[in-house]
C-alpha cells in the first residue's frame, strides 16, 4: 500500500526545498524534483527521505556557496519538518485518504495481466468513493509475485495454487527462505492446465516421448518453470532426461517452436490461450496432455493438483486433451488493511459479468468458483467478511479455507 495522505504538504515541502536549493546547482534541483515526483507517484516516503538527505550532504555542505551556512541550516530544518509530514503519510487507513496499490500479474499474453488490469480499472473508476488507486505490474509470474509480496515491492498478485501452497508452508522452491506465514488468500479463478505444444510434423505423441527433447519450461521465476521441475521429479525423470531445457520469454515461444529452435514448450495455462493461438497462426501444432498412471498417483498424493483437460473445439481439437492442472489464485499479505482487500473483492463481484468477459478462460467462472477451491493460505479477513455477507461462505467459517 502506498498511502498518500498529506501529499499536498509533501509537495509544498518539495517546492520550498527547491527554492532554497536554487542557489546550489541546477542538477540538485532537478534531482529533488525527480524524487518528489516519484514519491507523489506512489513510491515509499523512505525513498524520498533518503534522497533528500543525500542531496543535503552532497550538494549543499560540499559546495562553496555564498551564504551556504544559513541556507543549509534552513534547509536542514525544513527537511526535518518535511519528513515529519511525510512520515505520517504511511500510517493508518482512513476513508478520505488515497491509497496506491500494485497488482503483480504475469506476461501480457496470459490471463493474469488482463485480470489485474480490469480489476484496477474497476477500482479506479470508483476511487472517489473509497480512496484506492490501483496499478498493475507485469512480472515473471507466480514465484516472482510471491517474492515481491513478501518483500513489500507489490501488494497483491496472481499465483498458481501449487506455489501458494509451497510459499505458505516453506517447501520446494521456498524451503531456503522458509514459510511465508503472512501470505493470505483472497479468491481463486480459473484452472490452469499442464500443456505441451509441439510441431504437428514432430514424432512426439505422448509426454514420455519428450525425454531428451529441447523443451522450453518457462522463464526463471515463473510458476510454469517451477512446476515443471516438481512435475518431472514426481514422475521419476532423471537429470539425463532433461539436459536441454530452455527458459525463453513467453513472447519468444511461437517463433522458437515454429523455427525449430525448440522442440516443445510447456505451460501451465488457462485455455483458450493467446500464446497457443499465436503459435498456431505461425505453424501447424499439436497439443500433448500429461496423464497416465504416474499422474494419477501424483493427483492422489498432492493436494494442489487436480484433473483437468483442454476442451474439444479449442484450437481445432476434435476431442479433449486429458491432463492435470492447478488453480489461479489471488493473494496478498496479512499486512494489507481489510478495507483495501474488501474494495478489490467488491469491485470484482459487483462487476462479475464484465470481469468474465475479459478473457475466454474466465468465461465459465461462477461466483461460487471464486471461493470453492480450498486454498492453503488463510483467507484475508477483508475477503472473508465480504464472502460471509454475500452468503458465499458460512457466517461461522474461519479464515482458513476448507
Amino acid at each position: 500500500m502506498r498511502n498518500l495522505a498529506g501529499a499536498s504538504a509533501a509537495r509544498s515541502a518539495g517546492v520550498a526545498l527547491q527554492r532554497l536549493m536554487l542557489g546550489c546547482c541546477g542538477r540538485c534541483v532537478a534531482e529533488l524534483l525527480k524524487d518528489t515526483a516519484i514519491f507523489v507517484g506512489g513510491r515509499r516516503a523512505e525513498h524520498l527521505a533518503k534522497s533528500l538527505e543525500t542531496l543535503v550532504a552532497t550538494q549543499c555542505f560540499t559546495r562553496q556557496l555564498s551564504g551556504s551556512n544559513t541556507a543549509c541550516s534552513r534547509l536542514t530544518a525544513l527537511l526535518g519538518a518535511g519528513l515529519l509530514v511525510m512520515s505520517g503519510t504511511i500510517a493508518g487507513v482512513r476513508a478520505d485518504e488515497q491509497h496506491f496499490i500494485t497488482i503483480g500479474t504475469g506476461g501480457v499474453t496470459g490471463v493474469y495481466y488482463p485480470s489485474g488490469g480490469a480489476t484496477c480499472k474497476i477500482v479506479n473508476m470508483t476511487r472517489a468513493d473509497h480512496g484506492v488507486r490501483c496499478s498493475v505490474e507485469t512480472t515473471l509470474g507466480s514465484i516472482a509475485n510471491i517474492e515481491k509480496i513478501r518483500s513489500g515491492e507489490i501488494d497483491f498478485g496472481y499465483v498458481q495454487s501449487d506455489w501458494q501452497h509451497h510459499a505458505f508452508l516453506g517447501t520446494s522452491a521456498f524451503e531456503e527462505v522458509g514459510p511465508f506465514d503472512e501470505l493470505r488468500s483472497i479468491f481463486s479463478l480459473h484452472a490452469e492446465v499442464a500443456t505441451i505444444v509441439v510441431r504437428d510434423e514432430s514424432s512426439y505423441r505422448v509426454f514420455d516421448d519428450l525425454k531428451e527433447a529441447k523443451i522450453n519450461i518457462g522463464s526463471k521465476g515463473s510458476g510454469s518453470a517451477a512446476s515443471w521441475n516438481a512435475l518431472i521429479s514426481g514422475l521419476g525423470w532423471t537429470q539425463s532426461d532433461q539436459e536441454d531445457l530452455e527458459e525463453l520469454k513467453t513472447s519468444e515461444l511461437s517463433e522458437a517452436l515454429c523455427s525449430g529452435r525448440i522442440d516443445a514448450y510447456f505451460e501451465l495455462i488457462g485455455h483458450p490461450a493467446a500464446l497457443i493461438e499465436e503459435t498456431q497462426a505461425r505453424c501447424d501444432i499439436r497439443l500433448i496432455g500429461i496423464d497416465g498412471k504416474a499422474v494419477d498417483e501424483l493427483l492422489t498424493e498432492v493436494p494442489y493438483y487436480m484433473p483437468a483437460d483442454i476442451p474439444a473445439g479449442l484450437y481445432g481439437l476434435s476431442q479433449p486433451v486429458d491432463s492435470f492442472g492447478v488453480v489461479a489464485t489471488f493473494v496478498t499479505s496479512a499486512r494489507m488493511p481489510e478495507p483495501i482487500v474488501t474494495t478489490l473483492v467488491q469491485a470484482v463481484f459487483e462487476n462479475f459479468d464484465s470481469f468474465k468477459r475479459l478473457h475466454p478462460a474466465l468465461g465459465r467462472l461462477t461466483e461460487n468458483d471464486l471461493v470453492a477451491y480450498g486454498m492453503p493460505a488463510p483467507l484475508h479477513p477483508g475477503a472473508l467478511t465480504y464472502f460471509q455477507e454475500k452468503g458465499l461462505v458460512p457466517a461461522t467459517a474461519p479464515a482458513k479455507a476448507n
